[in-house]
């Protein structure tokens, strides 16, 4: 899906505001002699840009405005480096708070709806923005925050919340406590919002018939708005996202050149009317496709898959490239584990070990379906892990996002 004529001109204006602007990206610009773009041949000339340019204009480098434009900043939840400081103008707070009332409709959740948001809020763009779509959509929030089980329990079954906004992760604890206190018939959730982190469909089966409730995936990143730029519909064949304020390509992460629709790749994200730090051919590192055609709902918005991982995921051992969603498809392919794993990577005797725990219930043979995990991901990947399988609910469980990969190589 190429870009068309007027995402183009809006391209344009934020060319020319970059260039005005003089930050990093309108530099880039400069030196390249670009003063705007005509054909789509033009548009993907144009230079990338990358988290490590962001952080290099830390701390308000990113702004494309005069600071009394600038209503508010938001940050970055890396945890290593600077982190990037993102400034929001009036404008791209209420356009924010306009694609996520979108993607609570595009979830079916209504006025009527009680929204419990989870998410953590400060710095961080997730309880905020969850909040923000909430209350232009006319719903009520109740603004929980992260943590507190107990409470956001007695919150759940106090105010009958309908719909539970949270990462995979704490949706997994909730489901769980609430099981284990037989409280299922007290709670009144019928839809779950769940974004921040990729989760496996056997978690997302877990969930769901723990909870009983439809669970929509929800995208975005702190560097375009946040959460909130993509959701999908009830037919889940992929996240709509909203060509109106984004254009979205998918490169091949080596030859950095676009791939057909369809075609997996890397997402790069370009903002079409953001003010107070647009950004041009944004690399995400994320993994994902654009889906062909229409989707059953009849929408007129363009789809993305199932964010499939990183580019920056990759683990190196004993000389093989190992991706976690490959570990994590082949431990799908076992009914008896369940949804939760983690690796531990660590150097010893002079070489690299990979150690997989899983989770089972009690009514198996742990010895012997840890020799059939091993078998199967060395048939896969090449050599062999060491594989420990432990009871349910022993393998740690987060309110934030879960650590599935522990590299001790470097500790």
């Amino acid at each position: 899906m190429r870009i068309s004529d007027s995402q183009i001109r809006l391209v344009n204006s934020r060319i020319e505001a970059l260039l005005k602007a003089g930050n990093f990206y309108g530099k880039k610009l400069k030196e390249a002699g670009v003063t705007s773009v005509s054909t789509p041949e033009e548009f993907e000339a144009l230079p990338f840009s990358e988290k490590s340019d962001l952080r290099d204009a830390y701390p308000l480098g990113l702004m494309t405005v005069p600071e009394d434009q600038i209503v508010r900043i938001h940050s970055s939840s890396g945890t290593t480096g600077l982190p990037v400081i993102i400034p929001y103008t009036a404008k791209d707070v209420e356009d924010w708070g306009i694609m996520f009332a979108r993607c609570y409709e595009y979830a079916g959740i209504t006025k009527k709806d009680r929204i419990q948001i989870t998410p953590g809020y400060g710095l961080w763009t997730a309880g905020i923005g969850f909040q923000a779509g909430c209350e232009r959509l006319g719903a009520m929030a109740i603004p929980m925050g992260p943590g507190n089980t107990e409470k956001q329990l007695q919150m759940m079954q106090d105010m009958e919340s309908t719909v539970l906004c949270s990462t995979s992760s704490y949706a997994l604890l909730l489901s769980e406590e609430i099981e284990k206190r037989g409280l299922k018939n007290k709670i009144k959730l019928k839809k779950g919002i769940i974004g921040s982190e990729r989760w496996s469909a056997k978690m997302r089966a877990r969930i769901a018939e723990s909870l009983g409730i439809e669970l929509y995936d929800i995208y975005g990143l702190t560097e375009i708005y946040g959460p909130g730029i993509g959701i999908n519909c009830k037919y889940n064949t992929g996240m709509h996202y909203w060509d109106d304020y984004l254009y979205i390509e998918i490169i091949d992460p080596k030859t950095l050149k676009p791939v057909p629709d369809g075609e997996m790749g890397e997402i790069v994200i370009t903002t079409l009317v953001k003010e107070g730090a647009p950004l041009i051919r944004y690399r995400t590192h994320d993994l994902s496709r654009i889906i062909p055609g229409k989707c059953p709902c009849g929408s007129r918005y363009p789809r993305l898959d199932t964010i499939m991982g990183r580019t920056d995921d990759m683990m190196k051992i004993k000389g093989v490239n190992v991706f976690p969603s490959q570990i994590e498809e082949i431990l799908q392919a076992f009914p008896e584990v369940s949804s939760e794993y983690q690796i531990r990577i660590s150097h010893l005797d002079g070489k690299d070990t990979m150690r997989i725990y899983v989770e089972t219930n009690g009514s198996v043979n742990f010895a012997e379906l840890a020799d059939r995990i091993a078998a199967k991901v060395k048939s896969v990947i090449g050599f062999t892990p060491l594989v420990k399988v432990v009871e349910n609910g022993l393998l740690p469980r987060s309110e934030k996002k879960t650590k599935r990969v522990i590299d001790e190589r470097y500790d």
